[in-house]
């Protein structure tokens, strides 16, 4: 009798100390450890990944890590992670497209929903899509705002959505 050896996808989790607060990464490691990221999430994100402490694995996201130190220190405007977001096959298309809003921009919804062929009465299932991006600030859904210029709705909260396109250059630092 033949017998199967079953290897299975370890979900894990790290946190990255950022000066947005501590970041949660989620990730599955295959049997070769090689890591896929499944989310990202800022301090006080409704919806982020519930987490075992047990499963806590820091070595795996060691890429990561340095791709998101480098990122808050200014010295890189992108990120060559391999991810793997859980979502619809709309919802990745719209995240996808967050790829080719460059760093120190901004676009809007309504120019994100045309660029994807979005009929203007249905813009609001692109912000929908946008709400439910489990990799924020990998997948930029925070160099998105309102056609006015306004800083509408982020997972993360909009005060982080302000911090990141300050940090990235898109809006001017606010004198208090």
């Amino acid at each position: 009798m033949a017998t199967h050896t079953v290897r299975t996808v370890r979900t894990i989790h790290t946190v990255h100390a950022s000066p947005l607060g501590d970041l949660l990464l989620t990730g599955s490691v295959s049997p070769a450890g090689a890591l896929t990221l499944t989310s990202l999430s800022l301090p006080g994100q409704g919806g982020a990944p519930a987490v075992r402490a047990e499963d806590r694995d820091d070595r795996p996201f060691a890429e990561a890590h340095r791709q998101l130190a480098a990122y808050f220190t200014g010295r890189r405007t992108r990120f060559d992670l391999t991810l793997s977001p859980a979502g619809s096959p709309f919802q990745r298309a719209v995240w996808q497209a967050l790829e080719d809003v460059p760093h120190g921009t901004t676009t809007t919804y309504g120019e994100l929903a045309a660029r994807l062929g979005v009929p203007r009465a249905e813009i609001r299932s692109v912000g929908r899509a946008l709400g439910a991006n489990p990799l924020l600030l990998l997948r930029p859904c925070h160099r998105v705002i309102g056609a006015d210029g306004s800083l509408r709705g982020y997972a993360g909260g909009v005060e982080h959505k302000q911090w990141l396109l300050t940090h990235e250059g898109a809006l001017q630092p606010t004198l208090l």
